[in-house]
């Protein structure tokens, strides 16, 4: 069963799969052929731009080979509307067919508008973007859970978790996503990074540098660790009296190295850092020669 055939077969109990099988001659279970300009698109179509290269090749198949697959439509007075098909409704159009193979549906609709959206979600060329509008959309007008969702649209339901994480990233980033600047692995790296700015930083830099997700994945590791540092280094010197950072600083200079003090003005400990062994007996020297 294709993924068409699955996602509405699980919506409205029937097995799409045997219709997509079907021969499509008019009279032949339920399949009718249908004038095409009798037929109009649904204006509340969920895709609004058709890849030109992809209907090129889809409009060259019809016109060696047919419709294969039936378009399906309601009937809306004494004309029609697509709910599934319209990219082959438009390439029989472009191939000069004057009717095509319909299957003639009564959805409501609510079911016309889950149907438009799911049918959409799996078509090839969607970027992550549109998938995940896409995905939100079916979630938020039809109360529908991740896992629901992920049923209908034959994806897995982390799958379906990071692409509405997605969502969550700055309106710059998602851009870069969508015209394929940065791919899916590198949005879900980006998604780690807590502070906008940074984000937004680290995704410039992935462009301009050319980087695979494994080269973002160093850089945001190695950036965000010296951020950690840094902050904790900040958050003790806050707890710090002013004398206290100043004789830090005083017996760094003297002592040619790194040296924190903790504590107070009364009781506390002084830690010397030394990096190797001749700087620790130069440490020492220095001290017993000033004592």
């Amino acid at each position: 069963m294709n993924k068409l055939g699955k996602g509405l077969g699980a919506l409205f109990g029937e097995n799409l799969a045997d219709i997509d099988n079907r021969q499509t001659e008019e009279g032949k279970e339920g399949v009718k052929t249908i004038p095409i300009n009798k037929i109009d698109n649904n204006i509340n179509q969920p895709r609004k731009t058709f890849n030109e290269n992809a209907m090129a090749e889809l409009t060259d198949s019809i016109k060696e080979h047919g419709v294969i697959q039936p378009i399906i439509v309601v009937p809306v007075g004494e004309r029609y509307m697509i709910v599934a098909g319209e990219r082959r409704w438009r390439a029989s159009k472009a191939a000069g067919l004057n009717e095509v193979p319909a299957i003639i549906k009564d959805y409501t609709d609510k079911q016309i508008a889950e149907i438009s959206i799911i049918e959409n979600l799996q078509r090839d060329g969607l970027n992550e973007i549109e998938l995940a509008i896409g995905i939100k959309k079916l979630m938020d007008e039809f109360n529908l859970t991740q896992e629901k969702v992920a049923e209908r649209i034959g994806k897995t339901r982390s799958t379906v978790a990071n692409l509405l994480r997605i969502l969550s990233l700055q309106p710059e980033i998602q851009k870069m996503i969508a015209i394929k600047q940065l791919s899916y692995g590198h949005a879900i790296r980006l998604m780690s990074v807590e502070d906008n700015e940074r984000q937004l930083d680290y995704a410039k830099a992935a462009i301009k540098g050319g980087l695979s997700v494994r080269a973002l994945e160093q850089l945001v590791d190695a950036a965000e660790k010296r951020s950690k540092t840094k902050n904790l280094i900040n958050d003790k010197n806050k707890n710090k009296s002013t004398e206290i950072i100043e004789q830090e600083k005083l017996l760094a200079i003297k002592l040619n190295t790194k040296v924190e003090i903790s504590g107070s003005n009364h009781i506390g400990k002084i830690i010397i850092n030394y990096f190797s062994k001749d700087e620790l007996e130069r440490i020492i020297e220095n001290i017993l020669q000033n004592k």
